[in-house]
């Protein structure tokens, strides 16, 4: 049926011009004299003479970045460009009436329009630093510097002036770090979190740690000895870890996802996603601690035994191993009972429909998530019944407070064979939040869909395939799915003997609504959850409580609340997270 975009897909896999980096619009990381564009996407230069570009543009405060192919024979921004035969990509200053600009050329090496160059003589990057900027900065930092010093001295004189009241015989020291196992005495995580919320105020309080999801402010790095490197991806590496309890033996294993230096602003995000304490859930993947370890006079070596010497700084993320390995994985070398299906299924769409819902399972405001790289090679496997979502690199917190630019600002991200078709056409409706949880119910639904194609109930089992299988490429650009999902109208096949099964009939129903055209049209997680309750009423399991749906009189709307920070534009690597993620085992 669909015989022309497999020999696309084929051919275009032969293509030997540019492999460019290519978005019309991002915001520059810069450092010194270098800049990196931020852009997720690339493609393959379609015509031999084309050459990867960047356009860098500043207009008044704001700094943006092209990137695309072009054929330097015409002219670009009215310019024509002079030197374009280098495969480095360094730009030179283009004359302009709208604030600075700067262009640049290259060949030969794969997305080389994506570190932009600037010479540091006088027409370069160091201009930028210039009398004209540098009051802008200093006006700029002038105030949160004078918040900064009024709250240190406010504080300052708060601990030196308020009289003693700790007790003479002080109770054995507390762990800084809270363990990663619920509370004992069988109550549940939804009592344990409420409590908590519920306590005092009290900075040095065991529930004020816990309320800020373990975050660990101490300057003390937690007792953690890297064992084995167990995933490894573009931007970060996954190690099992042993997190000692005590000098007696006692540990858990977690996973540590290490992010070099130059990946800190994707650190800083899934750091600032999961600091919400609401996002616990027991379909989330459980997170400990950030940590920002190495550098000058730091004794953090990024390897079992390291030695003593500084090392090079490196940013921490502590959370949950879960030895299954990621649903991807597991897939393949596993195929599903019905009852499995259903369990593990409905488990994905309890973690996504908490992630959307703006209260907390205990009734509490939250801030609805909005995932943007939902894959099965993003979720743990807990057990045979249980699934968790990871990887929050690229996630997008839907705060009332952030505006339309800074919604358009988050870049075009995520994975192509699991994009929306919105996100494909770029035709994402900025100003309609739920817009952003309706392309995760896409990329959902081709979830669900891998997961029923290794059920033993739809007659023969074939051998793990990828969502459109073989009709793309291994790695498919975002040009190739534009033409299977959109100009095609492709999904999945679901065939016919699948739907003799009268619940997977139900199940291939609400998958098909799901991947709707439409956004609007689409089910919404919500409604996925109650499907799979149903699913369970009809097979006289017990219904598992649906701890992300709203309560019907909530106490109050939603708190807006700062607006964390964007997204790194980035084209995601295979996740190593969910290679990683084990449940705790306490003894030696």
């Amino acid at each position: 049926m669909h015989s022309l975009p497999d020999i696309q897909a084929l051919a275009f896999t032969h293509i030997r011009t540019n492999l460019c980096r290519w978005c019309d619009y991002t915001v520059p990381v810069c450092e010194d004299s270098v800049c990196y564009s931020n852009c997720t996407l690339n493609s393959f230069c379609l015509l031999s003479e084309e050459i990867c570009v960047a356009v860098w543009k500043q207009d008044n405060d704001s700094v943006s970045v092209r990137t695309l192919c072009h054929n330097p024979k015409q002219p670009l921004e009215n310019v024509l460009l002079s030197n374009y035969s280098s495969p480095e990509c360094v730009m030179a200053r283009q004359p302009s009436e709208d604030g600075l600009l700067f262009v640049c050329g290259c060949v030969e090496e794969p997305e080389c329009n994506d570190k932009l160059i600037f010479d540091k003589g006088p027409n370069g990057f160091s201009m930028l630093r210039s009398k004209d900027v540098i009051p802008v900065v200093v006006i700029s930092l002038l105030p949160p510097l004078l918040v900064a010093i009024f709250a240190t001295l406010g504080f300052y004189l708060y601990r030196t002036r308020r009289p003693s009241k700790q007790p003479k015989d002080w109770a054995p020291k507390r762990t800084h770090y809270q363990s990663l196992e619920a509370p004992e005495g069988g109550g549940a995580p939804c009592d344990y979190r409420c409590k908590l919320s519920a306590a005092g105020d009290d900075g040095g309080s065991e529930a004020s740690s816990a309320r800020a999801n373990c975050l660990n402010h101490n300057t003390e790095h937690l007792p953690i000895q890297l064992e084995a490197l167990v995933g490894k991806g573009r931007f970060a590496e996954v190690w099992r870890a042993r997190l000692n309890h005590s000098a007696g033996g006692q540990y858990e294993t977690v996973a540590v996802k290490i992010f070099p230096a130059v990946e800190y602003v994707s650190w800083r995000n899934e750091r600032a996603i999961f600091s919400d304490a609401n996002l616990r859930h027991d379909n989330v993947v459980h997170f400990l601690t950030a940590e920002e370890r190495g550098g000058a006079g730091a004794g953090d070596g990024a390897g079992p035994g390291a030695g003593p010497g500084p090392g090079p700084r490196q940013y921490w993320l502590i959370m949950a191993y879960h030895g299954l390995g990621n649903l991807q994985d597991f897939l393949t070398g596993h195929v599903l009972s019905w009852a499995e299906l259903c369990a593990m299924a409905g488990s994905v769409a309890r973690g996504l429909a908490h992630l959307h819902s703006d209260y907390a399972p205990c009734g509490t405001p939250k801030v609805p998530v909005a995932h943007r790289d939902l894959k099965s090679s993003n979720i743990v496997v807990k057990s045979r019944s249980e699934c968790a979502l990871c990887d929050f690199g690229l996630a997008l917190r839907l705060d009332l407070s952030l505006s339309v630019d800074d919604f358009a600002n988050s870049g075009q991200v995520g994975t192509a064979r699991y994009m929306a078709p919105e996100v494909l056409e770029s035709r994402v409706n900025l100003e309609d939040l739920e817009a952003f949880k309706q392309m995760d119910v896409y990329s959902m639904s081709l979830v669900l869909w891998e997961m029923a194609s290794r059920c033993d109930v739809i007659g023969e089992v074939k051998s793990y395939e990828p969502p459109f299988g073989s009709k793309v490429c291994e790695q498919p650009c975002v040009e190739s799915m534009r033409d299977l999902v959109l100009r095609d109208r492709g999904r999945p096949e679901i065939p016919a003997n699948w739907v003799t099964h009268q619940g997977m009939n139900i199940l291939c129903a609400t998958i098909t609504e799901c991947w709707d055209h439409d956004p609007e049209a689409r089910l919404t997680a919500h409604c996925v959850v109650e499907r799979f309750n149903s699913l369970d009423q009809e097979a006289g399991r017990p219904e598992v409580p649906s701890t992300d749906c709203e309560p019907p009189a909530p106490p109050s709307p939603p708190t807006p609340s700062v607006p964390s920070p964007g997204p790194p534009s980035q084209t995601p690597a295979p996740s190593t997270e969910a290679d990683a993620l084990s449940r705790p085992a306490t003894e030696v």
